[in-house]
């Protein structure tokens, strides 16, 4: 009956690793799917801290302006010019070597809407990574404007930045800077800032620099219209993209094009490694248990053998 009890206590002390184990692992699991980045540990007292970005090359290929077609005459704006892309890749958009709009690569192709300016312009589409490293330009389409309402007033209104993508974290504040040209003052400027908030209004007195400021709510990438409309009644365009960075919230990020729509992208990640640990400990464990089971049946064979022999 001893011997009975001290190998059952040997079988439930098994199992009771097996199950500690696969907790551990279960639990291991669940922590890397919540937390993909552990944070590296703080620095310590009289240490020096260094913080570098760990360069790659820039963008090999090159984007295509697919449309308009070279030699297309227009006669109002804003236009939409469309195209492909590397994947991944912010497009900028340059007429006449100005910049006049951003939009980022989505499935290997862009679309965006742009001005003009009055007469001839040439377009050029160029891809910047994440770290602003530019690729090569992309084919040069010329088209023309032929502007009534330039003819008539003789200056046109004109949008650009020196920030093609600006980003700030959720409930913090995105300035950016807008340069305004051509048009007689006072301006109207609205701002869409794609995230379905009411849009930005103010009053501009004269031609300038001024900014505009946003906090968005949420993580994302948004879609930016940004319209100027002179005294005569002239229009300006530009199309930005903004960046909400934020604090990665459960498991997913939210991202919005600028139409109210959202994507929640899951990320999971399972580790094997507590489970492989854990195998062998319970293979020795049920070995050691075997043995000695076959240990304690020898001896009980041997003492009825010599208790047989003796009698």
């Amino acid at each position: 009956m001893k011997q009975k009890k001290t190998i059952w206590r040997i079988r439930m002390m098994t199992w009771l690793v097996a199950a500690v184990f696969a907790t551990v692992s279960i639990a291991s699991g669940g922590m890397l799917s919540a937390q993909t980045k552990i944070p590296p540990p703080g620095p310590k007292s009289g240490s020096v801290g260094l913080e570098g970005t760990i360069s790659s090359p820039p963008p090999s290929r090159a984007a295509t302006i697919t449309t308009p077609v070279n030699g297309r005459a227009f006669t109002s704006t804003p236009i939409t010019v469309n195209g492909l892309c590397p994947q991944g890749t912010m497009v900028k958009l340059f007429s006449n070597n100005i910049f006049v709009g951003s939009v980022r690569c989505t499935n290997g192709s862009y679309s965006l809407q742009i001005d003009l300016f009055s007469g001839a312009n040439d377009l050029v589409a160029r891809v910047f990574d994440d770290l602003d490293q530019a690729g090569p330009d992309s084919n040069i389409v010329r088209v023309t404007f032929n502007d009534a309402q330039f003819n008539a007033f003789s200056s046109r209104v004109t949008l650009t930045s020196n920030y093609a993508r600006l980003g700030a974290n959720p409930s913090q504040t995105i300035s950016w800077p807008i340069i305004l040209s051509g048009g007689v003052g006072p301006y109207a400027i609205s701002v869409d800032w794609g995230d379905g908030k009411p849009l930005t209004l103010k009053s501009i007195p004269f031609a300038g620099n001024f900014n505009v400021d946003h906090i968005y709510d949420s993580a994302g990438v948004y879609r930016i219209i940004v319209k100027a409309t002179d005294a005569n009644g002239l229009t300006g365009y530009l199309q930005l993209i903004g960046v909400a960075n934020g604090e990665v919230k459960a498991a997913g990020v939210a991202t919005k094009d600028g139409t109210g729509s959202t994507t929640v992208i899951k990320e999971t990640k399972y580790s094997l490694m507590p489970s492989l640990i854990a195998l062998p400990l319970i293979l020795a464990t049920f070995w050691l248990g075997r043995k000695y089971e076959i240990q304690r049946l020898r001896r009980r064979i041997e003492q009825t053998a010599s208790a047989e022999y003796s009698a």
